[in-house]
């Protein structure tokens, strides 16, 4: 099987050098000549909660040739139009593209390539991009090994192609099929509207949040404004590692808030060491991915007549902290937050 991964960044590094070691044929694509350089010279070294360095075959776009059976596609959101333009001449019809991307980008994924050629799947560990070659797994190993990756077909059905796929990414770490991928990707989307968005709109970690009451209670708000935007938008949610994201359900009884933030802090602190990947953008002066996390949410609630005030606010902080090209400061944007939860709650 000839595997393309699209956007070898953190996640893309991680998940090349595990299925490069177990000797699949893969290519690591990306735009990043320098990053393309050192994958090739020294190989793909994973540090961070586990230590491998495995010899990977890195190019840039310009340099992919032939076709791909499979393409892991860990692109952001923001680069869609280009990357799969770029993309369409080296897919067969019986090529699979798997969305491994943030939000729930299958829709319109499936209008550019075809229903037939799409899979849908969730990333389930955390990773920081530290430089050209290197990328550091934040989550921790057991979680890891455990619970990599979700996926499924985009009708539900249990096929030939997705356990074949399942024991190819069961090489990086442990994958469940899921009969269910608008829910599943409704609940990865929720982990990542509170915890990614309140990272990259404090400027700080996972575990800066769960340390701070003020952070954390935002951030099972913001939970909970998803769960609301999604049911009225017909999505049944799902389990992630275990855990049914339903746990966040508080707009029916806020005296419950204490026992769920208590939940949170349990549930999240394996991945105490991560930092979003917005915010990583926000830090290098890029466009993040905003309006296709915590924006979805926001967009969902106008259509369905669901408040989002929480949500609201993480789009606004992080939209300004892009158009001034700054890093959000945690102690000037943690005030916003405390006046929204006074009011809110």
């Amino acid at each position: 099987m000839r595997i393309a991964i699209m956007g070898a960044g953190s996640l893309g590094t991680i998940i090349g050098a595990f299925l490069s070691k177990g000797k699949e044929h893969v290519e690591l694509i990306d735009v990043n000549k320098e990053h393309v350089k050192a994958l090739n010279e020294n190989g793909a070294a994973v540090i961070g909660t586990i230590k491998e360095n495995v010899p990977v075959k890195a190019l840039t776009p310009e340099e992919m040739t032939g076709a791909y059976d499979l393409v892991l596609l860990l692109t952001k959101q923001v680069f869609n139009k280009e990357v799969l333009a770029n993309l369409k001449p080296f897919l067969t019809e019986n090529s699979i593209v798997l969305s491994l991307q943030n939000g729930v980008p299958e829709e319109s994924l499936v209008s550019s390539l075809g229903e037939n050629r799409v899979i849908g799947g969730s990333v389930e560990f955390g990773a920081t991009w530290e430089k050209p070659g290197v990328s550091a797994l934040t989550t921790a190993v057991d979680s890891f090994k455990n619970n990599a990756f979700q996926i499924g077909e985009l009708d539900g059905t249990i096929t030939e192609r997705i356990n074949n796929l399942k024991e190819v990414l069961d090489l990086v770490g442990g994958t469940v099929i899921s009969t269910n991928l608008v829910g599943t990707k409704w609940s990865k989307l929720l982990i990542n509207v509170a915890m990614s968005g309140m990272s990259a709109a404090l400027g700080c970690t996972y575990g800066d949040i769960l340390k701070n009451e003020i952070a954390v209670t935002s951030a099972v708000m913001l939970a909970d404004e998803t769960l609301q935007a999604g049911s009225a938008s017909g999505v049944e949610f799902t389990e992630l590692a275990g855990i049914h994201v339903g746990v966040f359900k508080l707009h029916e009884d806020k005296s419950n808030l204490p026992n769920v933030i208590s939940l949170a802090k349990k549930i999240f602190e394996p991945q105490a060491l991560l930092k979003a990947s917005m915010l990583q953008d926000l830090e290098k002066q890029r466009q993040t991915e905003i309006d296709f996390i915590n924006g979805v949410v926001t967009a969902k609630g106008k259509e369905t007549g669901i408040r989002t005030p929480f949500n609201d606010l993480v789009v606004r902080l992080v939209k300004q902290a892009e158009d001034e090209k700054i890093v959000p400061s945690f102690d000037e944007n943690i005030g916003f937050f405390k006046e929204l939860i006074e009011k809110e709650i």
